[in-house]
């Protein structure tokens, strides 16, 4: 049984756990990672609640354990790329090259995080800028996400990261640059409605379970870019990803069946492949950056474990009926 204490911190501390989810996933990178890291939040915050005084709020206080507790885990780590953080693009016809030594960045279900609600806007949880924040060292990416995506002042950053003002500002100005030397221009591209993606969704969901390379090239950028980690390659443009799912994407027409998802304040699908039961199972999931010309990002990531992050089925029956 909880004791007073233990439920009036349970009260007051779980409102924030969303974002502090955010916050540790934009930190790490990892949908796993971040929930272990929330986890170890409230524990040393459960632990230590009887000597809080009070001398900051709550979150603040939250906050704080939680950017510890991540600067922790992150010593001694690779930063979490995605394929184009690690060279040129491919040629289609090359032969898939799976690195699973490499700690792949994850998306994140956007109902572990509630991007419309939480603390700095759903353009700070897209795969883009989190891929960009990988790049810097973990001291700069906490200071520029306390600093720009949260809005700390300066001297809350330095108390919460163990430095002085001084060295916050020159943190964040080094952090600054850096960012926006990685950062991809796309995220500055206007959207088009949400009921114009849903259209393009569709659209793009029934081409991929009639396996219509040619229509689902055309829903696409001229400069759309497709990755997929585990595997290394990556592909600039329609032709090369055309090229890629005539050769690469397994199954013929009718042995793919999508649902829609939302991962990091953006559209997705999960995919699923039949198998030799007829059952169609886990196979991937996909999340796009969407303008108002057509995907200009398609995010694949093969890491079947994830779909239980986003609730969904390991399987889907038989006579699961296709997109229309």
């Amino acid at each position: 049984m909880l004791s007073p204490v233990d439920g009036d911190f349970l009260d007051k501390a779980d409102p924030y756990r969303r974002e502090l989810m955010a916050h540790c996933y934009r930190m790490l990178g990892s949908v796993h990672d971040a929930e272990d890291l929330v986890q170890e939040t409230y524990l040393r915050a459960w632990r230590g609640y009887d000597r809080f005084e009070g001398r900051s709020s709550l979150r603040t206080w939250l906050y704080r354990i939680a950017t510890s507790a991540c600067l922790t885990a992150l010593e001694g780590r690779s930063r979490r790329p995605m394929p184009t953080g690690l060279g040129g693009s491919s040629d289609p016809g090359d032969e898939l090259i799976e690195q699973g030594e490499i700690p792949w960045l994850e998306p994140i279900p956007d109902r572990m995080t509630d991007p419309a609600s939480v603390v700095g806007s759903r353009e700070s949880l897209r795969l883009a800028l989190v891929a960009a924040l990988q790049h810097l060292p973990p001291r700069q990416r906490a200071v520029l996400v306390l600093r720009d995506v949260l809005q700390w002042r300066a001297a809350e950053v330095a108390d919460a990261v163990g430095t002085s003002t001084a060295a916050v500002n020159s943190i964040l100005q080094r952090a600054r640059v850096r960012l926006a030397q990685v950062r991809p221009s796309e995220d500055s591209v206007t959207e088009p409605t949400d009921a114009e993606q849903r259209a393009l969704l569709d659209r793009y969901s029934a081409a991929m379970e009639r396996k219509d390379v040619a229509a689902i090239v055309e829903l696409c950028t001229a400069d759309v870019v497709w990755e997929m980690p585990p595997f290394g390659n990556w592909y600039l443009g329609p032709e090369a990803v055309g090229r890629h799912l005539s050769l690469h994407c397994p199954g013929e027409a009718g042995d793919l069946r999508l649902l829609p998802i939302e991962a990091n304040g953006q559209p997705g699908v999960a995919i699923y492949l039949r198998g030799p039961d007829g059952d169609f199972h886990a196979f991937n999931l996909q999340v796009f950056t969407i303008t108002a010309v057509g995907i200009s990002h398609v995010g694949t990531f093969l890491d079947v474990a994830l779909f239980s992050k986003f609730a969904l089925p390991e399987s889907l029956p038989a006579d699961r009926e296709p997109a229309n």
